[in-house]
């Protein structure tokens, strides 16, 4: 039996982005066995970027509330997803209190358990399903954890479904860089990794 520890409680998520961000390195997203794959699937968070609310010219929330980021602007500790390139979804955790448009987006996960049932999601776009590519990228781990605009809104607080655990790991070392893949933004130090992982997107 896999340990994957407790989920975290919403306090943990009550904080800024940029607080939050560098303690999320290090957990593990974990997705409980379901009828499509009926394997429990966890992997470790070793690549995060902040998002903070309207002071952000990168964040979504910028310019407040839309259909498109409603889950930004809710309850801590909720999964705020979203499509981008019309193709690719991204999970975000959703952190701050509720109105402040603060979240973290999992860029990268180092496979813990299930790997199987993460290469199969992932085999089914026509993906390279190397264990060091299943889940080096916010649109990879997506799919690997099968992860849609269905899933916007869920609370990872609680069993069931998806959440985010302690297990106790911690990283020997955490590189903190600026965030990548956006045109706005981009002298923020809000990018947080584990050094010499190679399972994260880029180093």
């Amino acid at each position: 039996m896999v340990r994957v520890g407790d989920p975290l409680p919403q306090a943990f998520y009550e904080r800024p982005a940029t607080e939050v961000a560098p303690d999320l390195i290090g957990k593990l997203l974990v997705q409980d066995p379901d009828s499509t794959s009926g394997t429990l699937c966890a992997g470790r968070i070793v690549e995060v970027e902040a998002y903070c609310g309207d002071g952000d010219p990168a964040a979504h929330s910028r310019s407040g509330p839309t259909a498109r980021n409603a889950s930004m602007f809710g309850p801590p500790g909720r999964l705020y997803v979203y499509l981008i390139y019309g193709m690719h979804w991204c999970a975000n955790a959703v952190c701050a209190p509720a109105g402040a448009g603060d979240a973290v987006l999992l860029r990268a996960l180092e496979p813990v358990h299930g790997a199987g049932a993460m290469a199969a999601r992932r085999s089914r776009t026509g993906a390279a399903v190397g264990e060091r590519n299943l889940c080096s990228g916010p649109g990879k781990l997506t799919q690997a954890f099968g992860i849609d605009g269905a899933h916007d809104g869920a609370d990872l607080t609680t069993d069931g479904g998806l959440s985010i655990r302690d297990d106790g790991w911690t990283a020997a070392d955490m590189v903190s860089t600026t965030r990548i893949g956006i045109s706005r933004g981009t002298d923020a130090p809000w990018r947080w990794y584990v050094a010499g992982n190679t399972h994260v997107s880029r180093r």
